[in-house]
């Protein structure tokens, strides 16, 4: 018999809808509809990084298999959309949930707000006002029990290695990876085809922003 996963997300949930600026409009829409649609709507995104023996690290994402967008691909460590009447600061629930662990949520750092657009033709348009965070965990990958219902694996890559791929001075890098469910951990290669798409630097500019915040610099955006 085979087991059943969750599902990777409920295509019934309501967002709230908010204009390009972020100001609300009072209006609700599900989830499949808002993405149909290209309303635009909120969502949260934690970047984890730190630093252990070896260097600097970043932990990334990947999606899952089943996910609605971008199945598959690298993306923040743990992500999620504002149900509604939410604020950011209930959607960090999303880090618990994703990553298995309950961080300590005062050291979070907020780096700015980026607009993302993404579109698939002919029934696809995801419009996103993501508010993005940094959080700094020295703790090994092994504590990590990622949910196969929402993540693949994370992959814990050299933050310098990281960003000589993502500027072209290298073709592919080593990671590790995590896989979600087994907790089997893997060397794999990781090539900078593997992020999520995007046009505006997004992944060069979160691995500058981790290397400047820890060399202690005050002032981080990205």
């Amino acid at each position: 018999m085979t087991e059943s996963r969750p599902a990777a997300q409920n295509p019934d949930e309501l967002f709230d809808l908010v204009d390009a600026t972020g100001t609300p409009l009072g209006q609700t829409k599900r989830r499949a509809d808002v993405h149909r649609d290209g309303d635009w709507h909120r969502a949260v995104h934690v970047w984890v990084f730190g630093t252990d023996d070896a260097g600097a690290f970043l932990l990334l994402q990947r999606r899952g298999m089943e996910k609605d967008t971008w199945p598959g691909k690298l993306d923040a460590t743990a992500a999620g959309h504002l149900a509604t009447g939410e604020t950011p600061n209930d959607a960090f629930r999303e880090i618990e949930e994703e990553l298995g662990v309950a961080p300590d949520l005062t050291i979070l750092r907020h780096v700015g707000t980026r607009i993302s657009v993404s579109e698939r033709p002919p029934h696809w348009l995801d419009r996103e006002l993501q508010e993005v965070y940094l959080l700094r965990d020295d703790q090994p990958l092994g504590i990590y029990r990622p949910s196969p219902a929402e993540v693949d694996a994370l992959v814990r890559v050299s933050l310098d290695a990281w960003t000589e791929l993502l500027f072209g001075d290298r073709d592919d890098m080593s990671a590790e990876a995590l896989e979600a469910g087994s907790g089997a951990t893997a060397t794999i290669t990781t090539d900078r085809e593997d992020p999520i798409p995007s046009i505006d630097g997004y992944f060069r500019r979160i691995a500058i922003a981790c290397q400047r915040a820890l060399a202690g610099e005050r002032y981080v955006v990205v």
